[in-house]
């Protein structure tokens, strides 16, 4: 019998080809070599690549067999997902192996910043004895700041209190029961700003956090400040940074991951009170062979047909094909769940009805916690830590199912508790022979609306007048509004809109919005794939 064929294009630990086992047969081929690389592929079942193999959508298409995509590593921005998930194909990665690596290089930032250790050095190598100039601070009785308090944020909690420092934290999506329970303190973002000594950021990258600290936000750091980031390029507006570092505003800035990759042409690398690394989060011996060692099982469960906890487009394994079109429906009302959120999540009923419920819909529960996490913490999310994710977020999750669907076919809801006592909900079915998502309840409103990958939700006082306000505001700004439903408790009592547009609508105006038209809820939220 012939064996599966994975193909290896980068070069990777001895411990990721023992970890696939004898089953399969393993080739090598350099994935930088593009001819090579397409020429490979005409026969691979599956294919493990790191960071330098561009596997898009010719590459996949070059590849009729291929069944998985496995990136050991954490980003995906050299895999083609939607092209892989139109053909068919698993993509997966490791999501959790470098968070260590990435919490000890956030310490090592901070360290760095606070005594001076790499301008000592290079001044020291240079034959220059400056004592004086580099004189630093302690940890000890510090004010440290995370904005983000997911798994690396605690990770690097835990570190920083054996240092003796105050941590605060900034995360609306953490409860003050988890923060409690991790030893921080909740705070506002312009309070974290104002208070902490040494700050660090570990946000999700989303179109809300790009450039999310700049100049009004460094201008409330203390001038004796110093600002960390080894999540993602972009979260701190680097034209900002460089006014505020040269202008003395903070005090320095520890930097592993940039806009543009590398920085050659960036003018903070000319800066003394800046240190900086080469994107260097990921890379230790450990997160490198846990990454390969992960992704090998998950190559393994694939082309087995088991369930793939780790997969990222698709659940895969043994899933009835009546339940597999829920899974991508359920990922987008998980967005749409937590986009609708204004204070923190303190449980979530998973609820499936219709025929569907004869079938294991388990993986719906999954679906739902995925899509729910992935825009709100800095790590990628999967089928193995979203439940994770919850748990450490203090979040109650029940899936409930039932036979009787009245309206629908089949139907989806996610019904949630909010911190502040609120209740919020949405549901989704699909319709027709094509199947398409529609949304068809948002907190007890009906509607009917095709999910679209920007969507705009308000809820306000019905009277005359609102949808002309709102629709000379948006076409004033050339906003186009693709769809629109509004329903209502009834004359004269609360309306809620659903509106598709065909852009973001910044942030500025949706708060002009919200004030014309006095909406007690406005909500951008967008779907990514």
């Amino acid at each position: 019998m012939t064996k599966p064929v994975v193909l290896i294009a980068e070069e990777l630990s001895p411990a990721t080809v023992d970890a696939l086992g004898p089953d399969f047969e393993v080739r090598n081929v350099d994935g930088t070599d593009r001819p090579a690389l397409l020429a490979a592929l005409s026969d691979s079942d599956a294919i493990l690549v790191r960071s330098a193999t561009k596997v898009d959508a010719e590459a996949i298409a070059a590849a009729p067999k291929l069944r998985v995509i496995a990136r050991a590593g954490v980003g995906l921005d050299n895999v083609d997902i939607k092209a892989a998930t139109t053909a068919g194909v698993m993509v997966v990665n490791a999501p959790t192996s470098n968070i260590i690596s990435a919490a000890e290089l956030t310490i090592g930032h901070i360290l760095s910043l606070a005594r001076h250790i790499p301008a000592a050095h290079s001044a020291l190598a240079d034959g220059q004895w400056k004592r004086s100039k580099y004189t630093g601070v302690e940890l000890y009785e510090k004010t440290v700041g995370i904005i983000g308090l997911g798994r690396i944020g605690a990770l690097i909690t835990a570190r920083l209190q054996a240092f003796g420092t105050k941590v605060v934290a900034y995360d609306p999506y953490v409860t003050s029961a988890r923060a409690q329970q991790l030893g921080v303190q909740l705070v506002t973002l312009e309070e974290l700003l104002a208070q902490s000594d040494f700050i660090t950021i570990h946000m999700p990258k989303t179109p809300e956090t790009t450039g999310m600290i700049s100049d009004a936000q460094l201008a409330l750091m203390k001038p004796t400040a110093f600002i960390v980031n080894v999540a993602r390029g972009g979260l701190i507006d680097e034209d900002a940074l460089h006014r505020a570092l040269t202008d003395h505003t903070i005090a320095g800035a520890g930097l592993d991951v940039f806009v543009s990759e590398p920085p050659s042409d960036s003018p903070l690398l000319a800066l003394e009170n800046v240190v900086v690394t080469p994107h260097l989060g990921a890379s230790t011996d450990e997160a490198q062979e846990k990454a390969g060692v992960s992704v090998a099982k998950s190559v393994r469960l694939a082309l087995s047909g088991e369930l793939v906890p780790d997969a990222v487009n698709v659940a895969g394994g043994v899933i009835d094909p009546t339940v597999r079109p829920g899974i991508p429906l359920m990922e987008k009302l998980g967005q749409i769940f937590s986009g609708l959120a204004h204070s923190p999540l303190t449980s979530v009923d998973v609820e499936v009805r219709g025929e569907i419920v004869e079938f294991d819909v388990s993986v719906l529960k999954l679906a739902a916690l995925k899509g729910i996490f992935s825009n709100v913490v800095s790590e990628n999310v999967s089928y193995v830590n979203a439940p994770l994710l919850a748990e450490q977020r203090g979040i109650e999750v029940r899936q409930l199912t039932d036979s009787v669907s009245e309206e629908y076919r089949n139907l989806l809801t996610l019904r949630g508790a909010l911190s502040d006592g609120s209740q919020i909900s949405v549901s989704g079915t699909l319709t027709g022979t094509k199947q398409i998502e529609k949304i068809v309840e948002i907190n007890g409103y009906d509607v009917e609306v095709p999910i679209a990958e920007h969507l705009i939700v308000m809820i306000y006082d019905d009277r005359p007048g609102i949808v002309a306000i709102y629709g000379h505001e948006f076409g004033e700004a050339n906003i186009n509004i693709a769809g629109m439903q509004i329903a209502r408790t009834g004359a004269g009592g609360k309306a809620l809109s659903v509106l598709t547009v065909d852009s973001r609508v910044p942030e500025g105006l949706l708060e002009k919005v919200r004030l014309a038209i006095a909406a007690d809820l406005m909500h951008e939220i967008d779907i990514t794939e």
